[in-house]
């Protein structure tokens, strides 16, 4: 390394510096004999350069190059130079020009990698990140990487023009009852008792709030003890803001317009930044979810009534029995579509909860073809054909159950027939607030109330009367922020009186003793003046996930958990030892 200082990265030389003298170091991404000469593409995580070594320039050179394999580490001096005619890459940023090597050292060397960093394939997950360091040389991980800090900055640096402070509020925090299951941490210093990881930064934002710092924002870890997915992570990144003297309106137009800037600092994008608008209500009426994707229409039609009185009986007791009836129709899908293909949607819902699948084809002829349609009478038929408007080559789709089953199914029918059918345009980009959540819902095994946000949510104040009368009805000043049919974020105004508070509290079944043990500090503090304030966290790696177009929340997490909690390259979480344990007053017991 003596004498060797990098002058250049491997992604930034171009034409305008042919002819000047360079020192480059990076990784061996490949190597190429071709007889005499030997190229090397190098790599390090701004891009690739070409470096050609010529036996006649530097023999040393040349013949150490005969021992580089791919991952080694090394600087190389030399010359920018042109491409020799019909070898340049215009694709690549550093396309047009190699560098001629005088000098080579070999920095370090590499074992072979259980996986090409080089080439494109499959790679089992499960072996990407047992290596991760590895998996992160790749160009498309690091392409990841560096999009998800330009969204962070671009985040930051809006925030910062809008006169937000960034406060950070503690890992080590009470456990408390609201939202998924807490990550407990034990404390040897108060044997018995522990901290909770936070799930969210929610209690502490608003006591900031309380303490008149009118504007905040945190860029922060939050930990969940819930059940995996792709696009779910024991622990995630979260954009926490809150502000003061604010309204839902002016919350969500800054947002619209934080979000403009992020899309355009990353993806050179330009956003419409006004938002569409839909109320909870209209959402699930709609589309069955209330998260849902705005990019095509196939929307769901209640046809309940019209059915009633139909001797089609699964319609007829799903009407009696308060269930739901609904429907959407596959415009021009009834030739596109096979007899098997339609008969196995019926097992594509059906781990949504439905017990089955309806359909009824329209016949060149006008006609209905459908196992059904005899037990339609006129009025049935009416009805559908309002609701659903069928024309030659349409074929719809029904379902009976529970409103719940109903609308779940539907939805995630709607999705799945959009892409089968090519009716989702990929490219764009569907963003939509959905407003007027419940504050409450009801959970029949528990039989009781739960907040549908958090407990600290303000209701509609036109609502209030009915909170103690038919809390199910009651309006939430929420709202969430959806992007092509996945909740990217999520806010509301906040109770900012005790008094509201309680009355909240006594809806959730939670009496005064339970409030003040779990919330007394909280309480206490909208005691001493806490200003009217709201606020909204979004999830980065959601975010994230969409800028990178990723499958997966892992591929946009430097070192993620896999689908069961662990981590593969650390082998975590692990067992401790006996000192540690007793050190805590703890013992493991084995599970049966």
């Amino acid at each position: 390394m003596q004498g060797f200082q990098r002058t250049h990265d491997l992604g930034s030389l171009g034409t305008d510096h042919i002819g000047q003298s360079v020192t480059l170091m990076g990784w061996v991404h490949r190597r190429r004999d071709h007889g005499g000469l030997v190229f090397i593409d190098l790599r390090d995580r701004e891009g690739i350069t070409q470096v050609v070594f010529y036996p006649d320039v530097s023999k040393e050179a040349h013949e150490l190059a005969h021992q580089l394999r791919g991952e080694f580490v090394i600087a190389v001096k030399g010359e920018v130079n042109p491409r020799p005619e019909g070898t340049a890459n215009p694709d690549m940023p550093t396309g047009m020009i190699e560098v001629q090597a005088v000098q080579l050292t070999i920095l370090n060397k590499a074992k072979t990698p259980p996986f090409s960093v080089a080439e494109e394939g499959e790679v089992g997950e499960d072996l990407r990140l047992r290596y991760r360091y590895l998996d992160l040389r790749r160009p498309e991980l690091a392409h990841n990487m560096r999009l998800r800090h330009k969204a962070a900055s671009a985040v930051r640096r809006f925030l910062d023009d809008e006169g937000f402070i960034d406060v950070e509020t503690p890992m080590l925090t009470r456990s408390t009852p609201e939202g998924a299951r807490d990550f407990l941490v034990p404390s040897r210093m108060s044997p018995g008792n522990f901290y909770a990881l936070p799930q969210s930064p929610q209690l502490f934002k608003q006591l900031l709030m309380v303490s008149g710092f009118d504007r905040y924002y945190q860029i922060v870890k939050c930990f969940r003890d819930e059940d995996l997915r792709a696009d779910r992570q024991p622990e995630f990144t979260q954009i926490d803001i809150e502000m003061s003297f604010i309204d839902a309106e002016e919350i969500m137009a800054l947002m619209e317009r934080m979000m403009g800037m992020v899309w355009k600092e990353t993806l050179n994008t330009e956003l419409d930044t006004k938002f569409a608008r839909i109320s909870y209500a209209d959402a699930v009426s709609r589309f069955g979810a209330d998260a849902p994707d705005m990019r095509f229409g196939l929307e769901l039609a209640d046809v309940t009534e019209h059915v009633a009185s139909s001797d089609f009986k699964v319609f007829a007791s799903v009407a009696a029995s308060g269930g739901a009836v609904k429907g959407i129709n596959a415009k021009g899908a009834g030739t596109e579509l096979s007899r098997k293909e339609i008969d196995d949607l019926a097992g594509f819902v059906a781990p949504y909860g439905a017990k089955g699948l309806a359909w009824i084809r329209i016949k060149p002829d006008g006609g209905w073809q459908s196992p059904i349609a005899k037990f339609l009478n006129d009025e049935a038929r009416e009805g559908i054909t309002q609701a659903l408007s069928p024309e030659v080559g349409d074929i719809m789709f029904f379902v009976a159950d529970t409103k719940d089953v109903t609308n779940l199914a539907l939805s995630k029918l709607r999705v799945h027939l959009g892409k089968r059918l090519g009716m989702i345009d990929e490219n764009a980009w569907a963003f939509c607030w959905v407003t007027d959540f419940p504050l409450l819902e009801w959970d029949a095994d528990a039989k009781r109330y739960f907040s549908m946000h958090h407990p600290f949510t303000s209701p509609r104040e036109e609502d209030m009367e009915i909170l103690a009368t038919d809390p199910g009805k009651v309006r939430a000043r929420a709202y969430d922020l959806v992007l092509n049919g996945t909740e990217i974020g999520g806010g509301s105004i906040r109770i900012h009186d005790s008094e509201m508070q309680n009355i909240v509290f006594e809806a959730l079944g939670i009496d005064d003793e339970e409030a003040n043990e779990k919330f007394g500090f909280l309480l206490d503090a909208l005691s001493f003046g806490a200003p009217p304030h709201g606020g909204i966290a979004f999830g980065l790696d959601r975010l994230c996930m969409f800028l990178c177009n990723a499958d997966s929340i892992r591929d946009v997490i430097a070192f993620p958990k896999t689908q069961k909690g662990s981590c593969l390259m650390t082998a975590a979480p692990s067992p401790v030892d006996s000192a540690q344990l007793r050190d805590l007053g703890l013992k493991v017991r084995k599970q049966k």
